[in-house]
């Protein structure tokens, strides 16, 4: 299986649910919390299930409650593919 880099999670996310009119989905955001994205739980858990499409690892929705920026995000689920 391949890494979740921050440039697929772009696409996803801009594919899941749409890119908020004010963010720059294409400037630095490893660290900016998903709600300053514009993205609410809804979806995030469209995010993740897409990550569970392409990917193969599937986050339980309490781990996606957990979850605040995008490094968590591609932390979490780079070492859930590698285990």
């Amino acid at each position: 299986m391949s890494t979740l880099t921050i440039t697929a999670l772009k696409d996803i996310l801009r594919s899941a649910a749409g890119e908020d009119d004010g963010v720059d989905l294409d400037a630095e955001i490893l660290d900016t919390p998903f709600t300053e994205l514009g993205y609410d739980s809804l979806a995030l858990l469209e995010t993740a299930a897409r990550i569970a499409r392409e990917y193969g690892v599937t986050l339980s929705d309490d781990d996606v409650d957990q979850i605040d920026t995008p490094r968590e995000l591609l932390d979490r689920v780079n070492a859930a593919a590698r285990a």
